[in-house]
């Protein structure tokens, strides 16, 4: 099996350079990883103690920052590795300040394994949700060091509960310990004899909590909304926003809507605002303006999408209409925000409570997104109930953090 895997992984490789002449995105994953190494050597002395955290993309970097907060405060003389496999974590967090270094992770062959393990001798290893690399976890376990998983989830349809599944169930004895979020992923993974198993909740819910505790204020955003009932739509796509445009052409003028698409690139924002009739500002073109004269406001920069929801009297959150799913919804909860999403959830522990506790609306057509932003809009008594239940299931579910740093004191 590992023979079948080294053969995909020199496909991969050779897939990669190839799209990289042609994808932006794919030249980023290609080019970021050539001096992943020279870094690392530049960065890391021999003697030095360290902590290695490997997040897949910007999600996962959020579920585990409270972890790696803790972590270098707890750890005061260690210096934090970061590691990201997809560009859209990195490039948008490389400049991180909790980490001392930040790079791709080498794509998962034996060789690069090594040198990565080698060059950073970690005291300790955090995996974040998933990404359960082959050949990383056989050199970390052949060289004892303390790995874990944070955050993890498991599916009965993952590979590792499969009758061919062995080569990646053989991956799992690499960790020391799984931090899972449910009941269900712990009884998985018990069914396949791993009893160093605790729930210890998602880590995401102590990264938005934490949210309430800074500076959310946006003075032109203060000014957008001029304290006229506010529609904030975050992490769009284009299904989403078929819908969304439809609705908004259609709304009178007392309620304002702030759009914050997945995707910035400028064909994707012109298109956008082709399709609106009412007056539209973009981000990059509000100084000098009077933001207050505008109706929709279409943020086309990247990282101030949590300080906006801060504003939102009612949320909508993109992803829905697509594959895996609905984009984070934790985020606009923990400001009380009532919250409507699209049909594809399912994936989403937290979405799914959310819906069932109905502080979350799902919508699958014209018609019923239609009716759910009226009702809200009309409604502040059901705005503000849906709202309450949105905050208070975010309070209700923080502590992971805590478990998982009890547990390493502890051991």
């Amino acid at each position: 099996m590992y023979f079948l895997y080294h053969f995909i992984l020199l496909l991969a490789s050779a897939a990669v350079k190839i799209l990289a002449l042609f994808s932006p995105k794919m030249k980023l994953f290609a080019d970021g990883r050539k001096t992943v190494f020279s870094t690392l050597s530049e960065k890391i002395q021999p003697g030095d103690k360290t902590i290695w955290f490997h997040a897949a993309s910007l999600g996962e970097y959020e579920q585990g920052l409270p972890v790696m907060e803790k972590i270098k405060e707890q750890y005061p003389n260690h210096k934090i590795v970061l590691t990201f496999f997809s560009p859209s974590g990195y490039e948008v967090r490389k400049n991180n300040t909790v980490a001392y270094v930040t790079v791709y992770l080498p794509l998962d062959s034996e060789r690069n394994a090594k040198k990565f393990v080698q060059l950073v001798q970690p005291e300790l290893v955090f995996f974040i949700k998933y990404e359960y690399w082959p050949n990383y976890l056989k050199i970390l376990k052949n060289s004892g060091i303390k790995t874990y998983l944070i955050s993890g989830i498991f599916r009965e349809s993952q590979a590792f509960f499969k009758w061919y599944g062995g080569f990646y169930r053989k991956a799992l004895e690499t960790f020391d310990h799984f931090f899972v979020q449910n009941e269900s992923s712990k009884m998985l993974l018990q069914r396949l004899g791993y009893h160093n198993v605790k729930i210890s909740g998602d880590t995401r819910f102590d990264r938005v909590v934490s949210i309430l505790d800074r500076d959310n204020s946006l003075d032109f955003i203060e000014q957008f909304k001029n304290n006229q009932t506010t529609i904030v739509i975050g992490s769009s796509w284009p299904k989403d926003e078929s819908l969304l445009v439809n609705y908004i052409n259609q709304c009178n003028d007392e309620v304002k809507f702030i759009i914050a698409p997945h995707n910035i690139k400028a064909d994707q924002i012109a298109n956008l605002q082709a399709q609106l009739t009412k007056p539209t500002i973009l981000f990059s073109e509000k100084d000098s303006k009077n933001l207050s004269d505008y109706q929709v406001f279409i943020i086309d920069t990247v990282g101030i999408l949590t300080k906006i929801y801060s504003y939102a009297d009612i949320a909508y959150v993109g992803g829905g209409f697509g594959q895996p799913g609905v984009h984070n919804i934790l985020e606009p909860a923990t400001f009380g925000v009532p919250i409507v999403i699209g049909p594809n959830y399912s994936h989403f522990a937290e979405a799914t409570a959310l819906v069932n506790m109905e502080g979350c609306i799902t919508i699958a057509t014209q018609e019923q997104l239609n009716d759910a932003f009226d009702n809200l809009i009309m409604n502040a008594d059901i705005r503000h109930e849906k709202g309450h239940i949105a905050k208070t299931f975010v309070k209700m579910n923080k502590g992971a953090t805590t478990v998982i740093l009890d547990h390493l004191c502890n051991n």
